[in-house]
């Protein structure tokens, strides 16, 4: 389809033209109903006042400023959609250009300190990969796409997941519709406790004692009028008590029904909405055609979107049994009841399908929002993953980090297999050490997920990841710098124990928060704990020490180093990779730079 940018600013340049016709045209409308207003006072006067002619000539501007108002909120919805649209693209084009932080979702909910990487490699937060990747709307879509980012997926999810995405990424219009459709809906939606609702056993009574409910209402409404022309009230007087007795019998369980359902009417619309789109959209892939179909009604069912309208217009009737007009409609009209048996009636006809509606939703969002990055990074190809039998292998050539702007980005070649199982990088404060193991690890993920990767090129086997960059004491807890540290550790070990992939670790100043000594050996016998698990990792130190170990771990451990200039007063990198140890460190340098003597 060609550049990117230059069909994101293409398709722009139409909605901008659009919206701008759609403006005039408001103004002209709206000019034209003040003209049919003042038409209809003229026309008024002199047919009421003057009688110069038939008052029935009122109905010409009256008809005329109808058919005005009509076409003016035809006119303000296709202005609201041109601005809509074209917002988006300005996020994408804004995306392209590295200046998305701060405009997307965060996905802050996601935050877990306890993952064994998610913090480390910034997946969840303002500026973070999630943001920079989600396009869904739904909170299904989010938690899929959240999952995808932290739980490895099998080597054929991965490869089908490409599939996918090559055949998402070019359909724009589907994008663009999905992005934008009911826009300006708020979703309150928990999609598991909706589908542990919908699938919930029954709580009321059959279909006799509805009809039960639907007969009293009626005898309400009958013995309402009958006693209002028969001037008497032991008809309506008989019949509420009846309903009162009916209404206390079922009432704590209809509440219970509609207590379950956590949305408002808004969410479901929009995940209506959601589902009538895929609905409509033809794929070719199997898979896609599978998810697609599952929507779709036959002669015994609505289609999914059509029935979570119902579910919405429940939900409305749900969210109003507390207003003003349920309680004046709850003993007459048995409002509660009644709602709460139209809410049975849904989950027993629709319920054991539902959560394959969220799980399709789910997984159509988590794939547009990757397919979106792929057509958005042109340049940043699948990675290759080999079988799940081959032994841990990550090989990445050029690999930058996708969080960094391009222009500032410096990429850097890193190989793990088994010739060289560790990487031990030695290096200087500010020199570029944490920076290539997030690099390293976030590509990873975004292997592990499906999407493509930023280098060159990436050949891997399904890994699961296990880091330790950041790591802070904790004054509530009562722990130092250094438990916190090996309590992570612990975790990654245990990533390393469990019969899954191959554990790619990435430690960070490992044990920096004890004495040489210590670290020297705690380091040593923590490497060889987790290569005896068939781990592959990265390790990077300031402590010339440490780099001692490849002495005793092996040929496997491969000592690589960063290093820095110094100009003057100035510190200056090049984040490239080098092999060996490095051979001096900037401590005593940045000291003098900022007037500490030495």
């Amino acid at each position: 389809m060609g550049d990117p940018r230059s069909v994101y600013a293409a398709r722009l340049a139409k909605q901008e033209t659009i919206a701008a016709a759609k403006h005039r045209a408001h103004i002209q409308v709206g000019h034209a109903k003040l003209i049919a207003v003042a038409a209809a006072l003229v026309v008024g006067y002199f047919s009421l006042q003057r009688h110069s002619f038939s008052a029935y000539w009122l109905l010409v501007p009256v008809a005329l400023y109808v058919a005005l108002a009509i076409v003016h909120e035809l006119i303000l919805r296709a202005h609201h959609r041109a601005e809509t649209v074209a917002a988006l693209y300005r996020k994408g084009i804004a995306r392209m250009e590295d200046r998305w932080p701060g405009t997307g979702q965060p996905g802050e909910r996601f935050r877990d300190e306890n993952h064994v990487y998610a913090d480390d490699l910034d997946l969840f937060g303002r500026g973070s990969l999630f943001e920079l990747l989600s396009t869904a709307r739904l909170p299904m879509g989010e938690n899929r796409l959240a999952k995808w980012l932290t739980t490895a997926s099998t080597r054929a999810e991965i490869l089908e997941r490409q599939t996918l995405i090559t055949e998402l990424r070019t359909k724009l219009d589907f994008h663009e519709d999905l992005a934008i459709g009911n826009e300006d809906l708020k979703a309150r939606l928990n999609p598991e406790s909706l589908v542990g609702w919908a699938e919930a056993s029954r709580v009321l009574p059959g279909s006799a004692i509805r009809a039960c409910a639907t007969l009293l209402d009626v005898a309400a409404i009958a013995s309402f009028f009958y006693s209002a022309f028969a001037n008497i009230v032991w008809p309506i007087l008989a019949v509420l008590a009846v309903e009162a007795v009916f209404r206390q019998w079922l009432i704590r369980r209809a509440e219970s029904v509609l207590a379950g359902v956590e949305c408002n009417a808004e969410g479901l619309l929009l995940f209506a909405d959601t589902l009538q789109r895929v609905e409509r959209e033809s794929f070719t892939s199997p898979r896609l055609q599978t998810l697609a179909a599952a929507l779709r009604g036959d002669t015994n069912f609505s289609s999914a979107s059509v029935a979570i309208r119902r579910l919405a217009r429940i939900v409305f009737w749900i969210d109003a049994h507390h207003s003003l007009l349920g309680h004046l409609l709850e003993l007459p009209l048995l409002y509660t009841v009644q709602v709460a048996f139209a809410a049975e009636a849904w989950r027993a006809r629709y319920g054991s399908r539902l959560g394959r509606w969220v799980d399709v939703a789910a997984e159509m969002e988590a794939l547009l929002s990757l397919a979106t990055y792929s057509f958005e990074h042109p340049a940043d190809p699948f990675p290759e993953l080999l079988g799940d039998e081959s032994a841990a292998y990550f090989s990445g050539d050029d690999l930058g980090h996708p969080l960094i702007p391009a222009a500032k980005c410096v990429r850097n070649s890193v190989t793990l297999d088994s010739a060289t199982r560790v990487i031990l990088i030695s290096g200087s404060n500010m020199s570029g050490k944490s920076t290539l193991l997030r690099t390293v690890g976030i590509n990873t993920v975004l292997a592990m997920a499906g999407a493509p990767v930023r280098a060159k090129s990436l050949r891997l086997v399904p890994l699961t990841i296990g880091t330790r960059i950041r790591s802070t004491d904790s004054l509530q807890e009562g722990r130092s710098t250094f438990f916190t540290e090996i309590l992570h550790i612990r975790r990654v070990f245990d990533v390393a124990a469990a019969p899954a992939p191959p554990l790619l670790f990435l430690f960070d100043e490992l044990l920096e928060g004890t004495n040489s000594h210590d670290r020297r050996i705690g380091a040593e016998s923590l490497i060889r704990n987790l290569l005896q698990r068939y781990a592959i990792g990265i390790v990077t130190t300031h402590d010339l020490a440490l780099t001692e170990i490849s002495a005793t771990v092996g040929e496997t451990l491969r000592n690589m180093h960063f290093e820095d200039q110094i100009s003057g007063n100035e510190m200056q990198f090049d984040y490239n990779l080098r092999e060996g140890v490095v051979t001096k460190s900037n401590a005593l340098a940045l000291m003098r730079i900022i007037g500490l003597e030495t």
